[in-house]
């Protein structure tokens, strides 16, 4: 499928698709532990970036890689400044995330760490990536350094810790990203 195909698809279509290398990729339905954390996350930037030039955006808005002409919706995503359209005439689709944030099933974090990360990391704009678990309290991040190699940033595990956003000067609590939450029970391992 070439890339306007997928496009005039997308336009007519009751359901989410990503496009990669030509291919369509299905959008599957969120668990409600999904939508919690998204949600969660979504608030909480908007309450601490109100009053500065930042915004988060939700999984509604699509994202193209420029670099590798992949589309994709992440669950979050924070633009600072104007926000620019891959196409002006239709405000679907941006091209400059500052931040962007995935919220990972176990089946969709190879994924999300993998390529998608891999992808990511073109965008001239991006400053930080983040990957947030839906089956443990758990945020790896990650960030662009000033030489533009990426780095690891901290792991985040105890609910007592903050999640430093450093591209835009905050700070958000574990606990208040998981915040009414009904993690699934830790597996036991076996001795």
């Amino acid at each position: 499928m070439t890339e306007d195909e997928y496009l005039r698809m997308e336009e007519a279509a009751e359901t989410k698709h990503e496009f990669w290398n030509g291919q369509i990729i299905d959008m599957a339905g969120a668990t409600v532990v999904h939508v919690e954390i998204s949600t969660n996350l979504i608030r909480h930037l908007g309450n601490r970036l109100q009053g500065k030039p930042c915004k988060p955006y939700n999984s509604d808005l699509r994202v193209r890689i420029n670099e590798s002409g992949h589309y994709c919706y992440p669950d979050v995503t924070v633009v600072c400044g104007p926000v620019e359209y891959a196409r002006p005439d239709r405000r679907t689709t941006i091209v400059n995330p500052q931040v962007v944030i995935e919220v990972a099933s176990p089946s969709s974090e190879a994924r999300d760490i993998g390529e998608k990360f891999d992808d990511y990391r073109q965008v001239p704009s991006l400053q930080e990536y983040f990957l947030v678990s839906q089956d443990r309290a758990r945020v790896q991040s990650f960030y662009r350094q000033s030489d533009g190699v990426w780095a690891f940033g901290p792991s985040y595990t105890d609910l007592k810790q903050s999640v430093k956003f450093r591209s835009l000067g905050i700070e958000i609590p574990l606990a208040d990203i998981y915040a009414g939450v009904e993690l699934p029970p830790a597996e036991k391992k076996s001795g």
